[in-house]
């Protein structure tokens, strides 16, 4: 425990900061995750990526990386659903055999 008053205040900056940081950085991996499966999200996800950089909650290369993981995996989700067969629903009959 610090014994100087300045240094009591810093600690619970400290604390305080710590606490926003991490709620921050798990809302930007949830935001990831949804932006991965619902494409239209990805623009404000991208932005909040950028906003947590500027504010040095993360380091610009790792905004960087993540926006350009992000932009890649929506690519190949969209070339994935595009080449994929259209797969229509059919009713299987049973088929009844009469026994003599």
């Amino acid at each position: 425990m610090p014994n100087i008053k300045a240094a009591i205040k810093w600690q619970r900056q400290t604390d305080r900061r710590r606490v926003r940081n991490l709620d921050m950085k798990t809302r930007l991996k949830t935001l990831f995750k949804k932006a991965k499966t619902t494409p239209d999200q990805a623009p404000s996800v991208e932005a909040q990526f950028d906003k947590a950089a500027r504010k040095g909650i993360i380091h610009p290369n790792k905004a960087a990386r993540k926006k350009s993981r992000l932009a890649r995996a929506i690519r190949t989700a969209a070339a994935a659903a595009a080449a994929a067969p259209v797969v229509t629903a059919t009713v299987a009959k049973k088929r009844t055999t009469k026994k003599k």
